[in-house]
């Protein structure tokens, strides 16, 4: 899928290392245009720092980072804005701005008839058109998680990077948010995400990245790659990869531990 098409993205030979640790070694990662691409990987495995340096907010010790023909060392901030656009794990308004006002800053300085269109679009899309004169800090925290996504849809751009997007979110506006990110790559966009929960990305994924203690470990499709035997391996924790029935995909779940 999309094998013959030049990647919106590409990073190669990446290494990220503070002081005597090693996050990330040698890593190379591409995704192309109506591709969704998951991070997967236990906890300290290098995923978010990964996913900084794919937006260039973290700067690697060795390897590239290009958007394009552009190297993401060469782009302003404004230029980075403009090709990428980032949901973090987390999400702090230290000011009482509403829902509204959180959702504008993904457009940045303009008040385009456009702007506007753009922002009412991104707040109707994960349902917080009616909550948007509400004050953020006043959501509960999947309120807030779809306000933040409402704020990079806004912000309207080809890339797409989410740090955890469905971590807060109770199963039906999980679903919900994820069928919005596959309709967004169907229509050409291209999205790299992080996840926690290994179904979402054996459901949505066109391609996984899988990681262990910073080293990249397999890069292919779901099924290539989450297996039960390298999930295992990767987590450390037995995992069984079965199929319920013919109308879905695998599902990942733990096996129970040996009661003898």
């Amino acid at each position: 899928m999309n094998q013959n098409m030049r990647p919106i993205i590409e990073c190669k030979n990446i290494s990220v290392i503070r002081g005597a640790k090693t996050i990330l070694d040698d890593v190379s990662l591409h995704a192309t245009q109506g591709e969704l691409v998951a991070i997967l990987g236990p906890n300290g495995a290098g995923k978010s720092t990964l996913l900084g340096v794919l937006a260039g907010d973290i700067a690697p010790d060795t390897g590239l980072v290009s958007f394009g023909d552009d190297q993401i060392a060469t782009l302003s901030k404004s230029d980075l804005a403009r090709c990428r656009a980032v949901l973090p794990q987390q999400v702090t308004v230290s000011f009482p701005f509403s829902v509204e006002e959180v959702v504008e800053m993904g457009r940045g300085p303009k008040s385009t008839s456009v702007d506007q269109d753009l922002i009412e679009m991104a707040m109707k899309k994960v349902d917080v058109l009616e909550m948007r004169n509400r004050l953020y800090r006043s959501l509960s925290i999947g309120e807030q998680a779809r306000v933040s996504m409402a704020r990079i849809l806004a912000q309207d751009t080809q890339l797409l990077l989410l740090d955890e997007p469905t971590a807060v979110l109770d199963i039906g506006q999980q679903e919900k948010l994820m069928r919005i990110v596959r309709s967004l790559v169907d229509d050409g966009r291209t999205v790299i995400a992080v996840f926690h929960d290994l179904n979402v990305a054996m459901s949505f994924a066109d391609r996984v990245v899988l990681l262990q203690k910073g080293k990249q470990v397999a890069d292919g499709s779901p099924r290539q790659t989450m297996t039960a035997e390298t999930l295992s391996n990767i987590y450390e924790h037995k995992i069984d990869v079965i199929r319920v029935n013919d109308d879905t995909g695998p599902v990942v779940i733990p096996s129970p531990r040996d009661r003898n």
